[in-house]
């Protein structure tokens, strides 16, 4: 996914830069070969002006390409010296479209824009007033032809190509949150198949623990019940290999009351005596996810905890597991539960771990919307 954005924002910017060559670099190119018609009057006129319509055509295909940077100055330079030529030289109005064209684009060069936005418009009237050195019988003509209509033409040319710059802007950033998003995902996602990974390597390892120690425990006095602990440890494991590879395609789906006759059968291995009361049914939506909370709290019941008696409550509304032989007066830092905790409020539900006088309770509830089904008869099995 993290490759595939940079290629999606090259394509992107691919079809914009051919979106503005195909719509706006042919009037460009009209425009400048209307302009040359109409001031060149002899070949050596079109040898004055022509590098300055060049200019701005070259400056603007290397803008839509976001390369301006590498021709603004030669071009602006060019642009810059046919306007002067052109009012004193061939007595060309229009001149001043090369060095308007090719300034208003490379503006955002520039650090201090509106300083060089002054000098642009000072710079486009100055040398347009100079014709007067040369027509002196005409000055209302010469204000109008030679410096008001050039200034303000590249006034609004400036205008038109900083709007059209915050537009190409505004397109860059939305690609770029595109791109942080698509990423933000793949992290979230890698997050999400590190905590399922978690959740089956650690529970299934510390169980295996437990299990082992028992078979050496049992190993002299009761081989039967030694050898039956050896089996199911096997088969546990081997099914861990398949949560493993369901988890890698996909395809793993936890079911809520395997998880809790799981739980029932680890807390008796160890000794801890367990007590079920089921008030509801659970929506199948949620099942998966107060599976998940459940197996995570069964493995540290019986890593962090002394407990002696475990309550299991399955709602409508959710499900709550409380035990005694808590140590410490805070609950301790459990990170698969914090990570289960915003996996939980991201599904509209909410995820409670608090302790009080050496009982742990974890709650796991979602709204009525996204709870219990009517619910039958209160149920208990104590163990």
């Amino acid at each position: 996914m993290t490759a595939s954005a940079p290629r999606f924002t090259e394509s992107t910017q691919g079809r914009l830069r051919r979106l503005n060559l195909v719509t706006s670099l042919p009037p460009v190119v009209f425009a400048a070969a209307v302009l040359l018609y109409t001031d060149a009057r002899t070949w050596w006129h079109l040898v004055v002006l022509v590098p300055g319509a060049v200019a701005a055509v070259v400056a603007f295909e290397r803008w839509t390409a976001n390369d301006l940077a590498r021709v603004a100055l030669p071009c602006v330079l060019v642009g810059a010296a046919v306007w002067p030529l052109g009012v004193l030289v061939t007595g060309s109005p229009n001149a001043y479209w090369g060095v308007c064209a090719v300034g208003s684009l490379a503006l955002r060069e520039v650090r201090r824009r509106r300083a060089a936005m002054a000098l642009l418009f000072s710079y486009v009237a100055a040398v347009g007033a100079a014709r007067l050195l040369v027509q002196r019988d005409d000055i209302g003509h010469v204000l109008l032809t030679y410096v008001l209509v050039p200034t303000v033409l590249t006034v609004l040319v400036t205008v038109f190509t900083i709007v059209g710059e915050r537009f190409y802007d505004l397109i860059r950033e939305l690609e770029q949150t595109r791109e942080r998003a698509a990423e933000l995902a793949v992290v979230r996602e890698r997050v999400r198949f590190a905590s399922d990974l978690h959740d089956i390597q650690g529970h299934t390892l510390h169980v295996v623990k437990l299990k082992i120690a028992l078979a050496q425990r049992l190993l002299r006095r009761d081989t039967e019940r030694a050898e039956k602990e050896l089996h199911e440890t096997y088969a546990l494991v081997s099914d861990t290999i398949t949560q493993t590879k369901e988890l890698a395609y996909a395809q793993r789906r936890l079911n809520l009351t395997a998880e809790i006759e799981n739980a029932k059968n680890l807390f008796e291995a160890a000794g801890i005596r367990v007590r079920v009361t089921r008030e509801a049914e659970v929506d199948a939506r949620v099942s998966e996810l107060l599976g998940q909370v459940l197996r995570e709290t069964t493995t540290n019941i019986l890593r962090h905890a002394q407990a002696s008696q475990v309550q299991i409550t399955l709602a409508g509304s959710g499900i709550t597991i409380v035990n005694d032989g808590a140590t410490g007066d805070t609950p301790p830092r459990l990170r698969g539960l914090s990570a289960l905790r915003q996996r939980v409020a991201g599904d509209g539900g909410q995820l409670i771990v608090e302790q009080h006088e050496g009982r742990f309770r974890t709650a796991a509830t979602f709204p009525p919307a996204r709870g219990a089904l009517d619910p039958p008869a209160r149920r208990e099995d104590r163990r």
